[in-house]
């Protein structure tokens, strides 16, 4: 799957499922939960012990394109670069480093790095950034998004860090290109509940949909 179409294929499901778990059998389980619905997007962190394989593991088994995989928390090129040989189609980092930005632009891999400020959303974009994660989101709100696009409109903006079912649809009225989910998508797992996962994915999903639908109005 080449650059545009993995971007292009995120914007159009509207959210990144962050995964995070104390194991891989448990990364899985989540990951294939958000799959099953509705959220196609995965966003593996390495945080995960050993994610790099489970990266492979899913790769391998979605290698039609179900699946949207991407490596998150990465912080340096030399895991971006670990990620992408393991199956990942996108990066995501909680920081800006340019370095990573710049090895994933030499292997036309999209990345998605956090920012907080109008310097490095700027920066981001000089670097060729296609979607920048705004992070953490819940230290801004949704005004934020309103206040980058306003000089900056240009910006494909993707918060992570408190967006839930409840106010994800006032992220998508202002303006984001899709938003990152955690713990308020995943949360089940805690319990072993992975169903409660799939059906948090599917409020999420339409939540985003109708959101979309009323701007469209």
């Amino acid at each position: 799957m080449d650059k545009q179409t993995v971007i292009q294929k995120i914007k159009d499901a509207g959210i990144v499922a962050v995964v995070r778990a104390e194991n891989g059998e448990s990364a899985k389980k989540i990951s294939d939960a958000c799959l099953e619905g509705g959220v196609p997007a995965i966003e593996l962190t390495f945080t995960v012990p050993g994610a790099h394989r489970v990266i492979e593991e899913l790769a391998a088994e979605y290698k039609n394109g179900e699946m949207i995989l991407g490596a998150g928390t990465v912080l340096d090129a030399e895991t971006a670069r670990i990620a992408i040989l393991s199956g990942a189609q996108y990066i995501v980092s909680p920081c800006y480093d340019e370095a990573t930005v710049r090895l994933c632009n030499r292997y036309a891999i999209p990345c998605m790095p956090g920012v907080m400020t109008i310097k490095d959303v700027v920066a981001a974009l000089e670097m060729g950034v296609d979607i920048i994660k705004l992070f953490p989101g819940d230290s801004f709100g949704p005004g934020m998004v309103k206040a980058i696009k306003g000089p900056i409109p240009q910006a494909n903006i993707m918060p992570t860090g408190g967006v839930d079912v409840n106010n994800v649809a006032q992220w998508i009225k202002a303006g984001v290109a899709a938003v990152g989910a955690g713990s308020s998508l995943t949360k089940g797992a805690k319990t072993g509940d992975y169903k409660a996962i799939t059906e948090t994915g599917r409020q999420f999903v339409e939540n985003i949909k109708n959101a979309r639908a009323s701007l469209a109005r």
